[in-house]
Parts: structure tokens; C-alpha cells; sequence
């Protein structure tokens, strides 16, 4: 009988197959230590949190993070479940994640007291941040943190916001020559102006001037490339809707920020624009501090304190990137907040004809532009109608952070917990994630009153007007518009006094009205930040009536 012969495997292939096998094990191998270490860490979580009542998963991937992200009101969302679970209570998020939130000044107050140490930028935000403008002062946290901001500070005090009232008033006023001569062509003695465009103009030069002595010239219909970047997030709201959902898968994978998408790709151009700008303002800066002779004056500007940190020998050092990372967050921020806020402020103002007509007559019986301590301290009533703007409407409705330590944080009144008890305070673990609502927060009826989500300027102007709860929120005339503690918004004065400047001067010169009538619908679109558009619009658009004021 012949024996069929044994095929006998070549040194080769037997290589290959113990190293895939090999491969294959370490696979595994890593895989199991990767599923016991999230399963320890779920338990300890579960063990040292307390496990707090919310709402039920509405999504078995999603929890209710993707309703919350498509949401035109995810503070309101945010308010009916503090009314139904409390002032602390638990969602569902993505892949089984659960998140704290806080709706309670209390709390609210002592986060904000333990942010950049206890409480932490998420991984998905850092990467994101990173991204996009670098490892500046948004994205740093504790020493980091604080010897950037330090470094700033000077820039933005009375004193200095004071020298640049000017520059926000000639932006304003070029903006009103614009108007004037458009009005002028018109037949019928008034315009229809797409207002949101010409906010971004405004606040874009602003900042441009005030800190970095740079004209980008968009009052004056120059092409900056930075504006056209900046305009070109809020063209394409599918993509938004896309982007929506990676942004929820990547807080729970990071690395989901790398794929290439339309938003992430218009986010790097974004920041390697800025990035090129702020080089060149530099360089610039750099050149001219050598022979300029009043050193001492340029040093209290932006550019020159951030040419000073560079130096080896002051105390609060910045790399050249963290250099460049500032110049970019002031871009980013100066440009996007001031011009929504004031777009919004148009918006309520052509809603509320009565109250356009008394802040107008308290700023034409005032007379002259006023100054910057007379911004501050003379006209209530344009105070009032900013701050409850402010308040209405905060360009950024919530932020998430994560614990890098474990915390008890106390309640100003008790919560029922999951196991049907009460508890007033709150053991927190490393690793959660904890939620504020500005939003919610701003416009809460339990802290606001029945009438808090009126655009009511009056509420600011007597001393009840602002109720005993509100004033237990820690923050900016008892907002969290501008958060509070060690991340309060560095910028925040600097922003109001712009606000009110620009407002005072576009309010006495022309009357908006919205362009088809006060009750014209406006929704939430996606800028860079959230922005207000009138439904059936492209992109941002916000048009409004403008005429004269005779």
C-alpha cells in the first residue's frame, strides 16, 4: 500500500504562523486588559458615586446626549429634568457612560471653585482644542493654567480697557457710515441688512486693533482669510449634524477626532490660519519693540505682555507655542462671543419695539458717547438690556468636565438618590463626568422667577427685580455666562464694554425691525459656536429692517 505523502510545511510558513498567532494573542491579550480595567474602574465608580436619579436611555448607543445635541432648547431639557429628579441628578450618555448634572448654585459653586485641579477638560475637549487652537489658556489646566492667565491679566484691566473704548467705538462707527450710505440708496428710507455679518465684521476688527494693533479691514470689505474661514462653519448645517455624532462617539474614543470631516477639516484651517496670522503680528510686534522707546506702555497690550512672557528671564515664561496658542484663543474668542451676543441683542430688541425706544431715549439724553466708567455706572437701562441679553441668551449653553480626584460636593437642599433616599451632598469619583447648564442655569424659573424665560430688561434695574435664588449663583451679576472661579472669562470686561459701546451707537442712529414682522421664528445654527438664524435663511443669516433714526 503506498503511503500518500505528508506535506511538510516550509521554516517559512511555520514563522509566519506562530508570529500571527503570537500577534493574534497579544491581541487578545490586551483586549482582556483593557475589558478588566474598564470593568474595575466601572465598579469603583459605581461604588464611591453616588448613584443619583434622571431620565431614562433614549438611545441604547447615544443615552440622551444625541437629543440634548439636536435640541433648540437643551437648557429647557436640562430644567424639566431638575424638576422632576432635583437639583443634582444622572443621564444616560454615550455607551453606557453617566453623567452628573448640576443645577444647584451650591454646587455649581464649589465645582467652580475646584476647576483646573478637581475638575478637569474632558480628553475629547483637550483633543479638539488642541486641534484647533493649541495649548493655551483654554486648554491648560492647573499651574499651566494659572501662570498663563497671570501673564494676561494686565491687558484686561480697568486701565487698559479703558485706553481701547476708542477702538470699539470706530468699529461701531464704521459700521454706521456702511449703513448710512446703504440706506441712502434706498428708495424707500430704509434697508434690509444682514446684521449677523456685519456683528462678525465689527467684533473681528475690534480685536484685531485692541490686541494686536492689526486692521483686518472687514469693516472696509477687505477679504481676511480668517473671515473666510470663520464664515464658512455655519454654510453647511448637514455636515454640523454629522459632526454632532462623532463628537458623541469621541467622548467615549478621542481618536475619533482624527477622522477627516468637513467641520474637523475647516477647525485645522481655522487654526493654521490663525496660527499663520498670529506668527506674522509676532514677528511684526518683535521688530518694532526694538526700537520703540515706550516699551513701558506696549508691555500692558496683549502683544507686547505676550512678547514679554517669551523672555527666559521673567517669572511667568510662555513657550513660543503657548505664545501663539493666546493669540488664537483672543481671535477665536473676541470674534465669535461679542458678535453673537450682539446679534442676539438686535434680534430681541426688533422683538420688543418698547424696549428699543427707552434704551434709545436714555442714550439721546445722555448726549455724547459716553466713556468707559460712564458705560459702566450711567446708563442702567443699557446695562440692564446687555446683561439680560447675557443672560438669555449665553453664546455657550453648557460645558462637561471630568473628575481627576475624588469629591464630595454639597447640595443647598436634598436630593432623592436612586435607592429612594435623600442626600445633601454628593461622593464623586474619579472619572465623572460632571455637566453645567449656563443655560438651564440662566434661565431657570426655580431661580429666576416665573419669568425667566422673558426678555424683561426691568428685572435688572431694581433690587427685587433679581430674586433671592438668583443671587446665590456665584458668577457675574449672578450669571454663569462668563463662569466663575479660576476659569472666569479673562476677556469678560473687555466683551461689556464693547457690547455697550457698539449697541449705544448703532441704537441712537438707526430703528430695526425684523424683516417679516416681530413674530419672525429664529433657530439655532452652528458657527463656530451656536448661533441665531432666521428659519429659512442660508447659513446665519439674520436680516433685519434698518432705518434712521429721525
Amino acid at each position: 500500500m503506498k503511503i500518500p505523502a505528508i506535506p511538510v510545511p516550509s521554516p517559512s510558513y511555520v514563522w509566519t504562523t506562530v508570529r500571527s498567532v503570537g500577534a493574534f494573542n497579544v491581541v487578545l491579550s490586551f483586549a482582556a486588559l483593557w475589558a478588566v480595567v474598564k470593568v474595575s474602574r466601572a465598579l469603583r465608580w459605581r461604588l464611591k458615586t453616588t448613584q443619583l436619579r434622571g431620565p431614562p436611555r433614549t438611545s441604547f448607543i447615544y443615552g440622551v446626549s444625541h437629543d440634548l445635541a439636536l435640541s433648540q432648547d437643551s437648557g429647557g431639557m436640562y430644567e424639566r429634568w431638575a424638576t422632576e429628579y432635583g437639583v443634582a441628578y444622572m443621564i444616560p450618555s454615550v455607551l453606557g457612560q453617566s453623567k452628573i448634572v448640576l443645577c444647584d448654585p451650591r454646587a455649581i459653586a464649589h465645582f467652580y471653585a475646584r476647576e483646573t485641579w478637581t475638575y478637569v477638560k474632558t480628553p475629547v475637549s483637550l483633543a479638539l482644542l488642541d486641534a484647533s487652537i493649541g495649548r493655551g489658556v483654554l486648554w491648560s489646566e492647573g499651574e499651566a493654567h494659572r501662570r498663563q492667565r497671570k501673564a494676561l491679566t494686565p491687558a484686561f484691566s480697568n486701565a487698559a480697557i479703558r485706553k481701547l473704548t476708542s477702538v470699539f467705538y470706530d468699529s461701531a462707527y464704521k459700521a454706521k457710515g456702511a449703513w448710512d450710505t446703504v440706506i441712502e440708496s434706498s428708495k424707500d428710507g430704509d434697508a434690509i441688512i444682514e446684521v449677523q455679518n456685519w456683528m462678525n465684521h465689527i467684533s473681528l476688527d475690534t480685536v484685531g486693533i485692541a490686541g494686536f494693533s492689526h486692521d483686518f479691514g472687514s469693516l472696509d470689505g477687505k477679504r481676511a482669510s480668517v473671515t473666510e474661514v470663520f464664515d464658512s462653519f455655519g454654510s453647511n448645517q448637514q455636515a454640523s449634524a454629522v459632526n454632532h455624532v462623532l463628537i458623541l462617539l469621541a467622548s467615549v474614543f478621542p481618536i475619533i477626532t482624527k477622522i477627516p470631516t468637513k467641520r474637523g477639516n475647516l477647525s485645522k484651517k481655522l487654526g493654521v490660519t490663525m496660527g499663520e496670522i498670529s506668527n506674522d503680528l509676532l514677528v511684526r510686534s518683535r521688530r518694532e519693540k526694538d526700537v520703540n522707546t515706550s516699551e513701558r506702555d506696549e508691555d500692558k497690550s496683549v502683544i507686547g505682555l505676550l512678547i514679554k512672557s517669551e523672555s527666559q528671564d521673567t517669572e511667568l515664561h510662555m513657550s513660543e507655542e503657548e505664545v501663539v496658542a493666546q493669540m488664537k484663543v483672543l481671535l477665536l474668542a473676541g470674534y465669535e462671543t461679542t458678535s453673537i451676543s450682539l446679534t442676539w441683542a438686535l434680534i430681541e430688541l426688533s422683538r420688543h419695539p418698547d424696549v428699543q425706544t427707552a434704551l434709545r431715549e436714555e442714550l439721546l439724553a445722555f448726549g455724547p458717547d459716553p466713556t468707559y466708567d460712564q458705560l459702566k455706572v450711567n446708563l442702567p437701562y443699557l446695562d440692564a438690556v446687555v446683561h439680560e441679553i447675557l443672560r438669555l441668551r449665553p453664546p455657550l449653553g453648557e460645558f462637561t468636565r471630568i473628575s481627576a480626584a475624588d469629591d464630595a460636593i454639597p447640595l443647598s437642599e436634598p436630593v432623592r438618590m436612586e435607592s429612594g433616599e435623600m442626600t445633601d451632598s454628593i461622593s464623586i469619583a474619579k472619572g465623572t463626568l460632571i455637566t453645567i447648564s449656563v443655560a438651564g442655569i440662566n434661565r431657570s424659573s426655580a431661580i429666576w422667577g416665573a419669568d425667566a424665560k422673558e426678555f424683561k430688561p426691568s428685572r435688572w434695574l431694581t433690587e427685587d427685580g433679581i430674586t433671592a435664588k438668583a443671587k446665590e449663583v456665584q458668577g457675574h451679576r449672578h450669571l454663569l455666562t462668563f463662569v466663575d472661579g479660576p476659569r472666569t472669562c479673562l476677556g469678560k470686561d473687555f466683551a461689556v464694554a464693547e457690547f455697550k459701546a457698539v449697541l449705544s451707537v448703532l441704537v441712537k442712529s438707526f430703528v430695526f425691525e425684523m424683516r417679516d414682522g416681530p413674530d419672525t421664528s429664529i433657530e439655532i445654527a452652528r458657527g463656530v459656536f451656536p448661533r441665531p438664524r432666521v428659519i429659512g435663511e442660508d447659513g446665519t443669516g439674520v436680516p433685519l429692517r434698518v432705518r434712521r433714526y429721525q
